[in-house]
C-alpha cells in the first residue's frame, strides 16, 4: 500500500531517536522525546487551500524539521507515518 496526501498535506517518516547523548549518557525509553526531524515520504499536490493557492516548497527526500504537537500519526505496513499539514513544517534540513 501506499500514502498519497491531498491538498497540501505532506506524509513525513520521523527520523530515529538518538539513545545515548553526545557526552555519552544512555537514556532511558521514558526519557527519550519523539525527534521533531523527519524525512519527507509524499507531498501533495497543492492547490486551493482555503482559498489560498499553496505552492509547495518541499520535496520527498527532504529532511525537515515540523511542529512538535502536528499532524496525525498513521502505522502502514508496520512502519509508522506522519501527515502533517505544510505550514506545521518549520524548516528543511540541508
Amino acid at each position: 500500500m501506499k500514502l498519497v496526501p491531498l491538498n497540501d498535506r505532506v506524509v513525513l517518516k520521523q527520523l530515529v531517536a538518538e539513545e545515548t547523548t553526545k557526552s555519552g549518557i544512555v537514556l532511558p525509553g521514558q526519557a527519550k522525546e519523539k525527534p521533531q526531524q523527519a524525512e519527507v515520504v509524499a507531498v501533495g499536490p497543492g492547490g486551493m487551500v482555503d482559498g489560498k493557492e499553496v505552492k509547495m516548497e518541499v520535496k520527498v527526500g527532504d529532511k525537515v524539521i515540523y511542529s512538535k504537537y502536528s499532524g496525525t500519526e498513521v502505522k502502514l505496513d508496520e512502519e509508522e507515518y506522519i501527515i502533517v499539514r505544510q505550514n506545521d513544517i518549520l524548516a528543511i534540513v540541508e
